[in-house]
């Protein structure tokens, strides 16, 4: 079953090819259409040249992008840290050790909950126009509940991640605990996850436990990802870039050396078609930021220094309990420095760069998603406007009109 929509007043491709100001300028379309085949996306061109298809969608001049790849998320928690946020906003200073708070409560829900607590978590996400998903484990912190977090996750979403290494449980031996998580809870969680994270920062892991964590996990056949640079200047940073992380996330606080070191990860890069070269992507995260009033990270300067960088919600019960991917392009463009159009790039290419899942993967079934192109998964949006400007320009506006994923209309 072929779909046709078309009239579409302004189509973000995302597709920037080699990157230069003609290949940008090229991406974006105006009077467009998009064909949709079953799971795949078939043509995108001009609405005068549409080829005839099964069904058509009247778009009626609205703007139409990429769903939303959300490349940093934690979705697999229950309990309530309104507490911790009410006393943030009175002056506390945020630290790591709310994260056991969402413990206890995690190990206390069944089974049942924590899925219907998940899938409605999804649902917010996807009513948003997110149509891509990753998620963490680490809010179980014991080898059974990290293994419960994974499976559920592994039912529920696109990615998962595993995150022993979030925290070290109170009254536990930091080195026993890291050679846990490199060993036995890693080997519950591997059949249902493709990705390891460690928290790199003051208060959570020490860069050794968080070298040792990061090379278990690479053995295990893990791509890795790391928290850095979050609380304070640290070693997260260089570490990513040391062990060949697809991404460091939050990257608040960077000294010249860090942005040196992202970037020369990204000296041997084949381009957005490739994968050859590919470096460590740098995810911002704005709502986090915003939500517990740390120095907004340096999104302006690292892509003027030829890093590329990712967008994503970091929904979490303590610091981002949101999966609102708009929200954050808004927070990125307002408070960043970032152009709509490189914001939405990050929100979407960016995130699905993180993922490794920007090209075609046809040896595990994957299609490229984060841009719009033939061949890539059928995962696009609508707006409720006529350009994506209007992300930025009506703040908090309920612009998500409707979403595909996958070929299937979902809103």
């Amino acid at each position: 079953m072929t779909l046709l929509i078309d009239n579409i007043g302004e189509l973000s491709t995302q597709d920037w090819g080699d990157g230069s100001d003609e290949a940008i300028a090229a991406s974006v379309l105006r009077d467009a259409a998009v064909v949709l085949d079953g799971e795949r996306i078939a043509w995108v061109g001009p609405s005068s040249s549409a080829p005839a298809a099964d069904e058509r969608y009247d778009a009626e001049g609205r703007a139409a992008l990429p769903g939303w790849v959300d490349s940093h998320s934690h979705l697999v928690f229950a309990g309530d840290r309104t507490e911790e946020f009410e006393a943030r906003m009175a002056g506390q200073a945020y630290a790591a050790g709310g994260i056991g708070v969402t413990t206890t409560a995690t190990r206390a829900a069944s089974d049942r909950e924590l899925r219907s607590l998940l899938a409605s978590r999804v649902a917010e996400a996807v009513a948003g126009g997110t149509t891509y998903l990753e998620t963490k484990t680490g809010y179980g912190l014991d080898v059974a509940n990290e293994r419960r977090s994974a499976e559920l996750a592994a039912e529920a979403v696109d990615e998962v991640t595993y995150l022993g290494a979030h925290l070290v449980p109170a009254g536990a031996d930091p080195e026993e605990y890291t050679e846990l998580v490199c060993g036995e809870m890693l080997e519950a969680v591997r059949p249902f996850v493709r990705w390891a994270d460690v928290f790199c920062e003051r208060g959570a892991f020490t860069e050794d436990q968080s070298r040792r964590v990061l090379r278990a996990c690479r053995d295990a056949g893990l791509g890795l990802r790391v928290h850095g640079n979050q609380l304070g200047p640290g070693a997260g940073v260089r570490l990513a870039a040391e062990v060949g992380a697809a991404s460091v996330d939050h990257v608040n606080f960077l000294d010249d050396a860090d942005v040196d070191a992202l970037a020369e990860t990204w000296a041997g890069w084949g381009g957005s078609s490739s994968l050859d070269g590919a470096g460590t992507v740098a995810t911002v995260l704005p709502a986090c930021d915003l939500s517990t009033r740390a120095p907004l990270a340096p999104a302006r300067r690292l892509l003027g220094a030829g890093v590329q960088l990712a967008i994503a919600s970091n929904c979490n019960p303590g610091t981002s309990y949101t999966s609102s991917i708009a929200f954050c392009v808004t927070a990125a463009v307002l408070q960043m420095g970032l152009s709509v159009q490189e914001a939405v790039r990050a929100a979407t290419f960016g995130g699905a760069l993180a993922l490794r899942r920007h090209v075609g993967r046809d040896d595990d079934g994957q299609r490229a998603v984060g841009s719009i192109a033939v061949g890539h998964r059928a995962d696009l949006q609508l707006l409720d406007a006529p350009s994506a400007t209007h992300l930025a320009y009506r703040p908090g506006m309920p612009l998500t009109h409707a979403v595909w994923r996958v070929g299937e209309r979902l809103r």
